[in-house]
């Protein structure tokens, strides 16, 4: 997709699964598996798609997915597909990862954390961008490094110890320009300092919403994720949000939507439908097939 000179892509870094009651908070089951239906252990099926933005020569990558360090338990839990990842996916635009100059952590739960760094041959863990500034909120950092015991399971030293390390690593203080025509949102609801990604080039303007609205079926104003630590705030920036993406004709971005990359919000009587303009990034397999 093209904005004006910006180039948007979505990546893969494969797929997983997550509980489908935490997914979706308060809303009885009946009413969400409709739209995405869990498999035995009552999981939904889920998409990581970080997104690559190139401008006037910068390659800049927002969120990384999952990664490949973690293994065993880890894995089945949350049943990591292992299909693609971000480096491979990268590839597919004929760039490495020497080549990406910016990544934006929009926070550190480790599903949009974990491929910034990667598994050296020699057992050490690594900047998987080494040439990049690694961009984080100062106020996630310190939510990161001095966890609840509800939150402490989303975070992985692993994803951002190595960063600091290879002074890669740079503390943001608020909303700030990435970019000419790309800019932070920081939004407080899924964590107290979370980063949305705004492009505005041209008449058509982007967002990239992250945990905000992860899927489609999260569009609705009341759908919100029971992983959600502060959802009324979830709630206020959905009212905020919504109907101006929808009344001056936004593009959306979803990090983890398992069908759709993005789309264009309409309203729909008291509720908000979706016109899908974009497909989420095909999954390859390591056996060459599709999911």
């Amino acid at each position: 997709m093209n904005l004006a000179g910006i180039e948007l892509d979505l990546l893969s870094d494969g797929t997983f699964r997550l509980d489908g009651g935490a997914m979706f908070g308060v809303v009885p089951k009946p009413m969400w598996e409709k739209k995405t239906p869990p498999d035995s252990l009552n999981r939904i099926h889920l998409g990581l798609h970080p997104l690559l933005i190139r401008t006037k020569g910068r390659v800049i990558l927002v969120d990384s997915g999952i990664g490949r360090k973690e293994k065993g338990k880890f894995t089945e839990i949350f049943a990591i597909g292992g299909e693609t990842d971000v480096v491979s996916s990268l590839a597919r635009f004929d760039l490495t990862p020497e080549d990406v100059d910016t990544v934006v952590c929009t926070h550190l739960h480790f599903d949009h954390a974990g491929g910034g760094t990667r598994l050296a041959e020699d057992g050490r863990i690594v900047p998987t961008f080494p040439k990049a500034r690694y961009l984080v909120q100062r106020i996630e950092l310190d939510d990161a490094e001095h966890p609840t015991l509800r939150s402490r399971a989303s975070y992985l030293p692993d994803h951002w110890v190595p960063l600091r390390e290879a002074k890669l690593l740079e503390l943001m203080d608020g909303e700030f320009e990435v970019a000419p025509g790309v800019r932070t949102v920081v939004m407080k609801g899924h964590i107290r300092a979370q980063m949305g990604v705004v492009v505005e080039s041209g008449p058509t303007p982007a967002f990239y919403a992250c945990d905000m609205i992860p899927t489609s079926a999260h569009l609705s104003i009341p759908w919100i994720m029971g992983y959600d630590l502060y959802p009324l705030d979830t709630l206020a920036f959905k009212e905020r949000w919504v109907p101006r993406l929808a009344d001056e004709g936004w593009i959306l971005f979803f990090e983890h939507d398992p069908k759709i990359g993005a789309g264009k919000v309409h309203r729909d009587g008291k509720d908000w439908a979706l016109e899908e303009i974009l497909p989420a990034p095909v999954h390859e397999s390591a056996a060459g097939g599709r999911r």
